[in-house]
């Protein structure tokens, strides 16, 4: 199985370790406040304490754009 990684420039290699990181992160639940959250798959994320399920970002738990929309919304 070959290596699936970016191969050259140094930019390119810490802008993917910091997505990878961000991807594999815990993060807390808006439900029961527990750092429990982590991503089932593309922009699906999970609690494993309540079990609660969220649609987010595809490597972040929350986006700048989905947090304008609930401002927007008047859903803090």
């Amino acid at each position: 199985m070959a290596n699936k990684s970016i191969r050259y420039g140094v930019n390119l290699r810490k802008r993917e370790a910091s997505v990878i990181k961000q991807k594999n992160t815990k993060y807390k639940c808006d439900v029961c406040g527990k750092e429990a959250v982590k991503r089932v798959n593309v922009a699906i994320w999970n609690c494993s304490y309540c079990n609660a399920t969220f649609a987010g970002g595809a490597y972040t738990y929350k986006t700048s754009s989905g947090d304008t929309a609930k401002k927007i919304l008047g859903r803090n």
